[in-house]
This record gives structure tokens, C-alpha cells and sequence, in this order.
């Protein structure tokens, strides 16, 4: 369906704001997907209204279907590839008649394979439109994750003495390659479960008498699967395979990488091994590229902290530099500060670990440190490309701390991460990394950090009144913020119970907390003489910085975030 004609509808009915609506199809654009997945995603709409919208645009019958009145043979005349190819389903099949749900009834191959498959039956063909999420639960019992994973552990026949956790070894076992397929199949359906439901990471964890498998999915651990210890060599050798790792060194950590096709999209794995008492214990990292580009007002940036950013990439030079912990989305706001900038007047050239998007316009290399090729030797090349904006995925050294500044000095805006708690920990930091000090004042232009925390459910949220001492504290923290950020006094913190739309969690997503502290003539006179933590704290409240757990707390107070979770996620400065 066209994007723009569907953006447009919902635009007209009010459904969408217009400025939302065009920042939706320039971002559509830049990723190459549908608008209608980046809604689904973003859950900028309504689900039934945005196919009750296009129903009427396509002229296609719209119906709400009972996920669970399907029945499993009608399931068995589409396969599974079908379904996830097309974004089809069947719905029923009575007399002679077949019909069926489609999420794109204009899709030309959709309806070429629908009626290949009706002709082979013999049978007449109906369709009607159907959202995302009942496509998504259909495709789920086409292969449910812990079914697959169990029948697939039952195929090995595992014998009870193997299962106590040493394996009794002979000398010619038949099964050996027989036994492979399962592993390579355990391996394969734990990786696409993983992106199917959005995780950042995969837990693969030896415990003293199962293996414990869990993903991370919006910051939190979740177990998964649990399956007989035995299984732990075969799977990880699996990984270590996929990766390039050494299967036969089980004593030192071990990094690597692997891109595979899921869902018809490219993976980045990013694979680290870890020696523990009963084995190694494997972390991978999931890479989505299509999950889409954040806008800086989408990651949580607004008012006074957006202006900042914006102000400090039209500077002619200097340094832009993201902290905060790993998995906090430094690299997305990397990202979305890069947006800004990328226009063809403009040579914008990265260094990354791994490359996580891929966006038109900008030069992004990949660093390999297996070949001596890092941070800093390819900063010193990066000089020779002619660069005006140089983006440094992470300063982790000496070295790439100060060819960085010097970048910056040299007529070069360099954006880059830097691992602190707090953005008034970025100049001891640096100095720790050597750095002249006399450098900083001319080569920083702002330092900002970052949280991400769970965004409430916005269709569930419900306003309560604070306990005493959580109302104390948001009272004091408000006391220091200028009067226009907040009017209100009658203070209200919100909760989610779980709804349809969030699937009953009560989140939807996370959001980024942030603090961003800028680069003054009175905060380089600190810098050039008694530097104190205290001098650079009482500099950040005369510029009137909005600390982490401020920007949290005026988060809470308009429902985006739990109040509970910003005061356990931040501290008081």
C-alpha cells in the first residue's frame, strides 16, 4: 500500500499528527519499510483503526478474528513459509470456499500464491484484511518456540545417566552426526525466537544441573527455555562454529561475530564467551538494523536538552560526547544526532563496532581488531578522508582519546561514547585518558548521559496519588528546576495494570533519561585551574542542567515512565 496515501488518511481523520505523519514517511523512506510496520511498531495508532483505514483505501473487507477459533488443520493448507512470506493466513475453508486474511491484499505475489494454492485444492478463494498482531499470533502456532524446542530435545533420546551432567564417552558412537541436526536446529529457533520478540540479548547459561537459556527483552532478563545440562557442549560448540570461535580453548573468553537471514532480514550476532566453574557460559548480543531509526523526540530528548543537542552540531567544530552504561542507547543517539547533520554538503565518516544501522549518506566502517584495524589506526585514517563530522563508536583508550581531541581541535565535529555514570564525569575521565586538560575547554562542545528505562503503557496508564516519601522527593528535586518546566503542584505518579496492547506487561518500549552539561568559558576557567568535582558540580547548577533523575522525575510526572523505576535507576547530585 502506498505510504504516503495511508499517512495522509490517517492525518485527515486526526488519527496522527501531521508533523508525526511526515518525520513517519521520511523515516520510512530512510529505512526502506512500510509505514504501516513503523506504526504497528511505534504503536502510533490504533491497530483496528489503521485497518479500518486502509479497508476503506483498498476497498478490502476488514475482519477482527478470534486467534483461537482457527482451527489447526485449516492451519495446515497454507504453510508456514507462505505465511511468514506474505504476511498471509488461512481463516477457514467450508464449502469449496477458502478464505483467508492478508495484511497486504494488494500485494501482487501475495495473490499469486494464494491462488496457486487454491487451485491445487480446488477451491474457490476469498480474502479479507487483517492486522499485524493476529498475523503474528497465527504465525506463532505455526512454530511455538518452547513446543519446538521440546520435541527437538525428545528427537536426541537422551540417555538418564547422560543427563546428570558427565557424559559417559564411546569410543564409536553411531549417533554422533545424527545428533548434530537437533543441536544446529535448538541453535537456529533460539536465535530467531530472539528477534522475534525484539530482544538485545541472548543468555546461554550452564547451571549445576539443567542449561538455562533467556533473553533480554526491554532491559529485563527473562528465562526462555531450560534443557538438560548435556546439551551445553554441543550448543555452544554450535555457536562457537556460527562464529568462528576456537571450539577446543573452553579456558579464556573468547569474542566474535556472525550475520545470518531471519525473517528475511540481516542479523547481527555479536558473540562473547565466558569461563565459568561448570562451562562456559555464552552472551549474544542481537543486532536488528530494520528496527528502525530513532528521531532525537522519539528517544525522550525535548525542550531545553533538544535545543542543546541541535545547537551543538551546527558548532564548527568540537566534541559531542554520549555516556552512560553499556545497552543505556548511546549508539542510537549517536545516530540520531548523525540525522540531523546528514545532507549532501556534508562528509560524515564512522568507525563501529559492529556497524548497527546502515543509513544513506554517511561512510561507516567497521573496526576488526583480529587484523590490528581499531579505533585508533582508523581514526588516523579516517584525517584522510576529508571528513567534516568523524563519528568514533567508542573511546576506549589513551590513544583514541587523544587523537579524537585532536580531531576536534582541528576543525572536526566528533561525536563519540565514552563509558561514565554521570556527564560531569566526562572531563576527569578524559583527563584520567591523558589528555592535556588545557585541551578540553576548546575541544568539548557538550557531554551528555543517559538511562533508558520502561515506558508505561499509554493505553492502560492509570493516575495515582505519590506515597509521602516518593512526593518529599519529587517535591525537592522540582524545587531546583526553573519554574516553567513544571506548573503543576498537585503531583500525580502513574502506574500500567496491562491491557491488550502491551500484551499485559504494562510497558511498551523504554525511553532515555538524560542529563546534558555544555561547555562554557566559566566551566574552562575550572578546568585550567583548581579542577574539583564539587567546582564542576556547582557550574552544572549555575547553567540550570537537568540531571538524570530530574528529567525522570518530569517523565514520571506526565506518565511516560514509573516513578518508582526512575528513583531505582538514578541518584541524587
Amino acid at each position: 500500500m502506498d505510504n504516503k496515501l495511508l499517512v495522509q488518511e490517517l492525518v485527515k481523520q486526526n488519527l496522527l499528527a501531521s508533523e508525526v505523519g511526515e518525520k513517519l514517511l521520511a523515516e520510512a523512506l530512510l529505512v526502506r519499510r512500510e509505514a504501516e510496520d513503523l506504526i504497528h511498531e511505534k504503536r502510533l495508532v490504533n491497530e483496528e483503526d489503521v485497518s479500518k483505514i486502509k479497508s476503506g483505501l483498498l476497498n478490502v473487507p476488514y475482519k477482527k478474528i478470534q486467534v483461537e477459533e482457527i482451527k489447526d488443520e485449516v492451519l495446515k493448507i497454507i504453510p508456514e513459509e507462505t505465511v511468514r512470506n506474505y504476511k498471509v493466513i488461512p481463516i477457514s475453508l467450508e464449502n469449496d470456499l477458502l478464505t483467508v486474511g492478508m495484511i497486504n491484499p494488494d500485494d501482487a505475489k501475495a495473490q499469486e500464491a494464494l491462488r496457486f494454492i487454491a487451485k491445487q485444492r480446488r477451491v474457490n478463494l476469498g480474502a479479507y484484511l487483517i492486522s499485524q498482531s493476529i498475523w503474528e499470533a497465527i504465525l506463532r502456532r505455526y512454530s511455538p518456540y518452547s513446543s519446538e524446542i521440546e520435541a527437538t530435545v525428545k528427537s536426541l533420546n537422551l540417555a538418564p545417566e547422560k543427563i546428570g551432567g558427565q557424559k559417559i564417552i564411546q569410543l564409536e558412537d553411531q549417533k554422533a552426526a545424527a545428533e548434530e541436526a537437533p543441536i544446529i536446529k535448538i541453535v537456529a529457533s533460539t536465535l530467531k525466537e530472539a528477534v522475534w520478540q525484539k530482544s538485545s540479548d541472548i543468555h546461554i547459561e550452564p547451571q549445576r544441573n539443567r542449561l538455562r537459556i533467556r533473553f533480554r527483552v526491554d532491559g529485563e532478563l527473562k528465562e526462555v527455555s531450560s534443557l538438560p545440562l548435556v546439551l551445553h557442549q554441543p550448543i555452544i560448540s554450535r555457536v562457537k562454529v556460527l562464529s568462528n570461535l576456537k571450539i577446543d580453548e573452553t579456558r579464556v573468553p573468547q569474542d566474535g561475530r556472525f550475520r545470518t537471514v531471519v525473517f528475511g532480514r540481516d542479523i547481527d550476532f555479536r558473540v562473547s564467551t565466558f569461563p565459568t566453574p561448570v562451562g562456559e557460559k555464552t552472551a549474544i548480543r542481537v543486532l536488528d538494523p530494520s528496527v528502525g531509526l530513532k528521531g532525537l523526540e522519539e528517544l525522550g530528548l525535548v525542550g531545553k536538552n533538544l535545543e542543546l543537542i541541535k545547537a551543538g552540531v551546527k558548532k564548527p567544530f568540537g566534541m559531542i560526547l554520549i555516556t552512560g552504561p553499556t545497552g543505556s542507547g548511546k549508539t542510537t543517539t549517536l545516530y540520531a544526532t548523525m540525522q540531523i547533520i546528514n545532507n549532501d554538503g556534508v562528509n560524515i565518516v564512522s568507525l563501529e563496532d559492529p556497524v548497527e544501522y546502515f543509513i544513506d549518506g554517511l561512510n561507516q566502517s567497521q573496526v576488526r581488531p583480529e587484523i590490528n584495524y581499531d579505533f585508533a589506526s582508523g581514526l588516523r585514517q579516517i584525517l584522510r578522508q576529508d571528513p567534516d563530522v568523524i563519528m568514533v563508536g567508542e573511546i576506549r583508550d589513551n590513544e583514541t582519546a587523544g587523537l579524537a581531541v585532536h580531531a576536534a581541535l582541528t576543525g572536526h565535529i566528533v561525536l563519540s561514547t565514552l563509558h561514565t555514570n554521570n556527564a560531569i564525569g566526562v572531563i576527569p575521565r578524559l583527563i584520567d585518558m591523558k589528555v592535556e586538560p588545557f585541551l578540553l575547554p576548546s575541544a568539548l562542545n557538550l557531554m551528555a548521559s543517559q538511562r533508558l528505562i520502561s515506558k508505561l503503557c499509554q493505553k492502560c496508564k492509570k493516575a495515582e496519588e505519590p506515597p509521602v516519601e516518593i512526593k518529599n522527593i519529587i517535591k525537592k528535586e522540582i524545587e531546583k528546576l526553573p519554574k516553567e518546566l513544571i506548573s503543576q503542584s498537585d503531583f500525580k505518579i502513574y502506574h500500567s495494570s496491562g491491557c491488550e496492547a502491551c500484551k499485559g506487561k504494562g510497558i511498551s518500549g523504554r525511553i532515555a533519561l538524560f542529563e546534558i552539561f555544555e561547555m562554557t568559558s566559566q566551566l574552562g576557567e575550572i578546568i585550567s585551574g583548581d579542577l574539583s568535582e564539587a567546582k564542576i558540580i556547582e557550574e552544572a547548577n549555575r547553567q540550570g542542567m537537568i540531571t538524570l533523575r530530574q528529567d525522570g522525575i518530569l517523565k514520571a510526572l506526565q506518565g511516560l515512565a514509573g516513578m518508582e523505576e526512575v528513583l531505582r535507576e538514578t541518584q541524587e547530585m
